[in-house]
């Protein structure tokens, strides 16, 4: 059910418009409490909305940890960036090094020499963890295991990870090899917005390959079928470490945990999180992408109005019940609006304020379509209406 509702705006032509969009004012009713987060044993950890990026629930979010396997987020990140751009295919060749073969903890048990695929490489890598699978796709893309360290660093820089740095390409322990639960929930998000065309490899929840196989270590791929990815690390200096999404009826929600004490507490601590996440929140869809929320008018137009929305699609994180109340106002840019006005020419800003009054978010408001010059007689008679 609807809860904005719309006060009075600069213009009268877009009260119509912003009126069907939010419906009307809900009745008055008892807040419904949202309960603080859960107190859990991990040392670490943050839950994202994913669809807002707000922050719903933390703890020791910055503090700069080891972060096991959890790296091979950022290996992802960098490899689908290569078949992206057409460096790489899927079905590109990779031959695999001494050095691969070589790389101890989890392996893909490959064997040196032998020529495997981009993607049999990234589900040994996603879904077995595999050290030697990540080592022959660093030097495939890198050339190197270090100038593929060079690349994971600077996009680090690149997407705000700004409290991580890599020295290895697995997560073998490394003195300077760091990050933030804050940090791998930005990268989480940033591989499923980014990627949704490979993110389906994060889903697989088994993988065979030379006749052995391996089970995703993701556990609850199995137990919650909202969860679909994405990845676990150990060592004795990370502890348990786990980044988890699950979606439910279009909420999508990114888990970190760091520095659990026990593999079935990182379970647990990320299924707390995910059900805190689910339970107590909820998306509020403010207005689509390029959604007509006004009509103001454009004086010396061919049709008198333009059609005015926002760009990307505005949504917002609420708690769940009827208590959060939003509402929306416009403010134009500048007042009157005249012709001629181009295809997305900026014009106002929506701005959503919450029941106390607070603003919530502001989003700039553009033109849908051009809005061409009418006629002469139509531009005179409206220099005339401007003048009085």
């Amino acid at each position: 059910m609807p809860r904005s509702s719309v006060p009075s705006v600069l213009a009268a032509a877009a009260l119509p418009v912003l009126a069907a969009l939010a419906g009307a004012a809900p009745a008055a009713v008892a807040p419904v409490p949202v309960p603080p987060p859960p107190a859990l044993p991990a040392h670490s950890f943050v839950l994202l909305d994913f669809n807002t990026g707000q922050v719903l629930a933390q703890k020791n979010a910055d503090d700069k940890l080891p972060m096991a396997s959890l790296t091979k987020l950022m290996t992802a990140y960098i490899v689908f960036s290569a078949l992206k751009n057409g460096q790489l295919t899927l079905d590109t060749p990779v031959t695999i090094s001494k050095a691969a073969w070589r790389t101890g903890g989890s392996r893909m048990f490959l064997n040196p020499g032998s020529q495997v695929s981009v993607l049999n490489l990234l589900k040994g890598m996603i879904v077995e963890s595999g050290n030697d699978a990540t080592v022959a796709l660093a030097q495939k893309v890198g050339g190197t295991q270090a100038g593929f360290v060079t690349l994971m660093n600077d996009y680090a820089r690149r997407l705000g990870l700004n409290s991580t740095h890599y020295e290895d390409v697995d997560g073998l322990p490394k003195p300077d090899h760091f990050t933030t639960a804050r940090d791998l929930a930005t990268l989480a998000a940033d591989i499923i917005r980014d990627f949704p065309q490979y993110y389906f490899i994060f889903k697989i929840k088994k993988f065979t390959w030379d006749h052995i196989t391996q089970r995703n270590r993701v556990s609850l791929l199995w137990t919650d079928p909202s969860v679909d990815g994405m990845k676990t690390g150990f060592t004795d200096a990370a502890g348990y470490c786990m980044v988890t999404s699950a979606e439910r009826s279009g909420m999508r929600v990114v888990s970190v945990v760091l520095g659990a004490p026990s593999w079935n507490g990182r379970v647990q601590d990320s299924e707390a999180l995910i059900n805190y996440g689910f339970n107590f929140y909820e998306n509020e869809n403010v207005a689509s992408a390029r959604a007509i929320v006004a009509r103001p008018r454009v004086f010396k137009s061919a049709d008198g109005t333009a059609a005015v929305g926002p760009a990307q699609a505005i949504v917002l994180t609420v708690p769940r019940g009827p208590d959060a109340t939003l509402s929306t106002r416009i403010v134009w840019n500048h007042w009157p609006l005249e012709a001629p006005l181009a295809a997305g020419a900026a014009v106002g800003t929506l701005i959503v304020t919450n029941g106390a009054g607070q603003q919530v978010v502001s989003a700039p408001l553009v033109t849908l379509g051009p809005v061409p010059e009418g006629s002469l007689f139509t531009r005179l008679a409206d220099d005339v209406r401007l003048w009085f």
